[in-house]
């Protein structure tokens, strides 16, 4: 964009709008349900799905507007050029270390009233019921403190299994840090097509490499187990382990998608391109019309994977029909 003409101030006044819609979609569509009756700030919840990508792209957006080279070319006899493209953001990487020490120092040296120092369990009965309300450690206490635990999701997963009894938000303040450590390592992938287009190989080779990289320090942080290690791999938490995890898997998957698609050319992508060109539709659909036939309805056998696989795979073949048919007649939900 900047190489277009267009101004960083124009690109803030950009991204700060996108942020504010998706933030406000957010909080008023997707907490927010006909069968919750008149919506109240009372109980409103204030973290979300939509909020933490909206709060993520905005500080992403923000730092590649204040950091993005308009000319990247002229490298080429620098001893550091075969690492360009980290080298000529290392503000960005500053920034992220920096972030990501603060994620640890909350995570594992806050004190949290009645819990132990560095807690990432479930709390419930999880640990013999040692630690009840500590759900989520440290970045539950958070939540709870700066917004109110009427403003929190009170319905995490871990409540059935783990008979937790205070609110828990999977999309709370601290993780966000973490979600926007994963963006960057997207942004990274970004840069690397940008900086060694044309050349396959360089780009097949640094994704591989990016997934290698990330996958030993999976290994390391988890010790190869699911709930274990130094840093267990934790969704609900977003911990280190869980972006370490779902980055080098992405880098895999990224790599493969581009050798088949753009340098083969064996597959256009389709179908997924449809819901991909509509995706604040469809997901916002999906939030607010998947608990209504003919994308749910009551089953027969509540206890039947075979019935609920198939009910979800309706589901999405539906949205992925209505994606295709606004694909069709060049509509597209735009932020």
């Amino acid at each position: 964009m900047l190489r277009r003409g267009v101004s960083r101030t124009q690109l803030l006044r950009k991204l700060t709008w996108r942020t504010v819609v998706l933030f406000l979609i957010g909080v008023f569509f997707m907490n927010y349900g006909p069968r919750d009756g008149p919506l109240s700030w009372s109980w409103a919840r204030i973290p979300g799905v939509l909020q933490r990508l909206g709060f993520t792209y905005f500080v992403l957006a923000l730092m590649e507007t204040c950091c993005a080279k308009k000319d990247i070319s002229g490298n080429e006899g620098r001893w550091w050029n075969p690492v360009k493209d980290i080298v000529l953001y290392w503000p960005e990487w500053l920034f992220i270390i920096l972030l990501e020490i603060l994620w640890l120092s909350f995570t594992f040296l806050m004190p949290v009233p009645n819990c132990p120092a560095g807690y990432v369990g479930p709390g419930g009965i999880g640990e013999e019921g040692q630690f009840p309300n500590c759900t989520g450690g440290a970045a539950g206490y958070i939540d709870r403190w700066l917004l109110g635990e009427n403003h929190v999701y009170s319905n995490p997963t871990c409540k059935e299994l783990y008979r937790t009894t205070v609110p828990f938000d999977p999309e709370g303040v601290l993780g966000t840090a973490n979600s926007i450590v994963m963006g960057f390592l997207g942004m990274q992938a970004g840069k690397i097509l940008l900086f060694y287009r044309k050349r396959t190989g360089s780009i097949l080779k640094r994704f591989l490499l990016w997934a290698l990289l990330l996958g030993i320090l999976s290994a390391i942080l988890s010790k190869c187990t699911r709930d274990e290690g130094f840093i267990p791999v934790n969704k609900n938490l977003w911990s280190l382990s869980y972006i370490t995890c779902m980055g080098w898997s992405s880098f895999i998957l990224l790599g493969a998608m581009y050798f088949i698609i753009d340098v083969k050319g064996w597959w256009g992508g389709q179908p997924f391109i449809f819901p991909g060109m509509n995706s604040i539709f469809v997901y916002v659909g999906h939030s607010l019309l998947g608990t209504y036939f003919p994308f749910n309805w009551d089953l027969q056998f509540q206890e039947s994977h075979a019935a609920q696989l198939f009910q979800d795979l309706l589901g999405t073949a539906l949205w992925v029909l209505i994606a295709y048919f606004l694909y069709r007649h060049k509509f597209f939900l735009k932020i």
